[in-house]
């Protein structure tokens, strides 16, 4: 194997529609959880939209993402913070699954900063397990944030 070829990271682009797509869903003004769901078309090289749930927990979610193929997910979640107030951060939400190809996962990872950036988020987690995706996960990882 050419060790020059396995270096290399094939970015993929995202889709235009997708990129509208998420332009709306940040300005998005309903309260309720929602989530895109993407993943990449090998053969074109883009990042693409797979699903969309309205009203899906983070439960909920994990049930709908593959066990062994990576997705890139965007997360609105209802954020109820312990003085009472709410908030709704914008979450991306990295499945890489332990046991996915590899030259999958490669242009997942080569393509992940590109898909954050043009989706400008800041709160990016990453999983290696679909059964770490728990609501009790989810606040952990924002309690760091607020």
């Amino acid at each position: 194997m050419n060790p020059l070829v396995s270096e290399s990271l094939v970015v993929c682009d995202v889709a235009e529609d997708l990129v509208e797509k998420l332009r709306k869903f940040r300005f998005r003004k309903e309260t309720n959880n929602a989530a895109i769901i993407m993943k990449i078309d090998k053969d074109k090289q883009l990042v693409v939209l797979d699903e969309e749930h309205e009203g899906i927990s983070p439960d909920e979610l994990k049930d709908e993402l593959p066990e062994r193929q990576p997705r890139f997910i965007v997360y609105s979640y209802k954020y109820q913070h312990e003085d009472g107030r709410v908030s709704y951060p914008l979450c991306f939400i990295f499945s890489s699954p332990v046991g996915c190809k590899p030259e999958q996962q490669m242009m997942y990872a080569g393509s992940k900063n590109k898909l954050v950036q043009t989706a400008e988020l800041t709160k990016v987690f990453e999983i290696r397990n679909t059964e770490d995706l728990t609501e009790e996960w989810l606040r952990e990882k924002l309690g760091f944030f607020h």
